[in-house]
């Protein structure tokens, strides 16, 4: 047999180090500004989210796009403040109570009594405390460790988080279709339209996701949370508000929020415990075989099995975020794979007449 020597030019040899270098100092920059990019991504969701409202009020006698945003965040932010004067303070005084609660919980463990006094029997639940705080475990937790300087260093930042996603939704709204048509003007103009209905279709995917899956979260906080006061099972509205955040993430979500509101039912009664267990049964048959085909089938026409891995690795890649990104993200991509195969087909068949 004969001996084949592959050679490689210098420059290809350097063209490769070049593109390794660049995609490891880009992977490093998208690490260093992880937090920056998360505010984007969610500054992103809630434009696409409120950007049906805008085109609404554009529709109907509010010509400047400026106006219409600036009346849909001030109708947001007045609905925000509208909840939270409703419930915020019913949920300032569940956590005062559950505080106050929490040293008889703690009591019934250490003495084993009640619901909770299993922790105790079965996994010594405070003699593993008690090693924990003797090698050191209260000096990391409550120590000069700095626990202070972070609590305060989260609060500033949330509250310049918040208010920079603010900044950056309404300036998505306002300059959104402006970029969006820079970006086609750079197309040769023979694809524009080609590239414009794409464009469409990403955003209906993107943005019916994004609409639909808030309205799902908001019946399944308001419906659990009915049930829950109509128990009477404590902390109602927090734990409500918990089944709203949570329900946000596909698949996994919901029952997770059940598997916690279910463990507090049974801490106040076995029978809370079981009616709620139930109820959340038949709430997610109802929101995975009606409610989310609903979403899906309008926005992202995905099959059952894509969209458990999109989540899956969205979820390992980027947490909760991810794992709320992975569908509208999946069905971008689906969007460009089908727009690019059926424009390789009309290319083959035009080459074909020819």
């Amino acid at each position: 047999m004969e001996e084949r020597l592959v050679r490689f030019r210098a420059t290809t040899v350097l063209a490769i180090l070049a593109i390794a270098i660049a995609v490891g100092i880009l992977l490093e920059v998208v690490w260093i500004a992880r937090h920056i990019l998360t505010w984007i991504l969610i500054a992103v969701f809630l434009a696409l989210a409120l950007n049906p409202a805008v085109e609404w009020f554009q529709r109907h006698g509010v010509k400047r796009r400026g106006a219409a945003t600036a009346i849909t965040v001030l109708l947001a932010l007045a609905g925000l403040a509208a909840l939270g004067a409703l419930f915020v303070p019913t949920l300032v005084h569940e956590v005062n109570g559950f505080a106050n609660a929490l040293p008889g919980y703690v009591d019934d463990i250490t003495h084993r009594r009640g619901r909770l006094g299993f922790l105790e029997s079965k996994y010594h639940i405070t003699q593993r405390v008690r090693d924990q705080v003797e090698h050191g475990g209260a000096t990391k937790l409550l120590g000069l460790t700095g626990t202070a300087i972070a609590i305060t260093k989260g609060i500033i930042t949330a509250i310049v988080a918040t208010v920079t996603i603010l900044f950056m939704t309404v300036f998505m709204l306002l300059e959104g279709p402006v970029w969006v048509e820079r970006f086609f003007l750079l197309l040769p103009e023979s694809s524009r339209e080609h590239w414009r209905d794409v464009g469409h279709q990403i955003y209906r995917t993107v943005g019916g996701y994004v609409t639909g899956n808030l309205l799902i979260s908001v019946i399944a906080g308001i419906s659990s949370t009915i049930v829950m006061v109509a128990l009477g099972v404590p902390y109602a509205v927090a734990l409500g508000l918990l089944v709203a955040i949570l329900d946000l993430i596909p698949l996994a979500g919901a029952t997770l929020a059940a598997i916690i509101v279910s463990a507090v039912g049974f801490i106040h009664s076995i029978v809370a415990g079981i009616v709620l267990i139930v109820f959340f049964i038949v709430y997610q048959q109802l929101e995975n075989h009606l409610l989310q085909p609903l979403v899906y089938s309008r926005t992202v026409r995905l099959s059952p099995l894509l969209i458990l891995v999109s989540v899956l690795i969205g979820a390992e890649l980027a947490g909760v975020l991810g794992a709320l990104a992975a569908i509208p993200v999946a069905g971008t991509i689906q969007v460009l794979l089908v727009a690019w195969l059926q424009h390789r087909r009309n290319r083959q068949g035009q080459a074909a007449t020819i």
